[in-house]
């Protein structure tokens, strides 16, 4: 499982290097290799690339005829970029890619338990910050949380 969150300086290139408690994870599960895509909420998600296929298939099998079904897949399959650990656990991030997620220099790796999301660090302490403030306003969790327990 990948959990915490790790800051991280992209190098001049958009490279990023993967924290090493991951790497071992990451060679294990998918022999280094990772699918990065982006995400609605303007970040990039990370995927050991065998957990992607999955996801993958289960999104090429949606009735693409629903214009919201189309939309995700065109978002996710369409920026959906391999990448290759390489000898110091680092990726390289597409020029479209970091752009899309405003990725400069300073990031934060997020582990999401089966795949990361990457954030630009000051959109990143926004949308903590935002979600805080707006969790504390709200009085009832939805449905699928009312039964957790934390």
């Amino acid at each position: 499982m990948f959990r915490g969150i790790t800051q991280i300086n992209l190098d001049t290139k958009g490279r990023m290097a993967f924290p090493s408690r991951y790497r071992d994870k990451l060679i294990q599960s998918s022999d280094g290799q990772v699918v990065v895509t982006v995400d609605r909420d303007h970040c990039l998600l990370i995927y050991p690339l065998p957990k992607w296929e999955e996801i993958e298939q289960k999104l090429v099998r949606l009735p693409n005829l629903n214009r919201a079904v189309r939309s995700l897949q065109r978002l996710l399959i369409g920026h959906a970029t391999e990448g290759q650990l390489d000898g110091n656990g680092r990726i390289l991030l597409p020029p479209p890619l970091r752009e899309f997620a405003g990725l400069d220099k300073k990031v934060v790796l997020v582990g999401q338990g089966e795949y990361f999301e990457l954030w630009d660090e000051s959109a990143w302490n926004q949308w903590r910050d935002q979600s805080v403030a707006e969790a504390a306003q709200e009085n009832e969790l939805p449905d699928a949380l009312e039964q957790l327990s934390i």
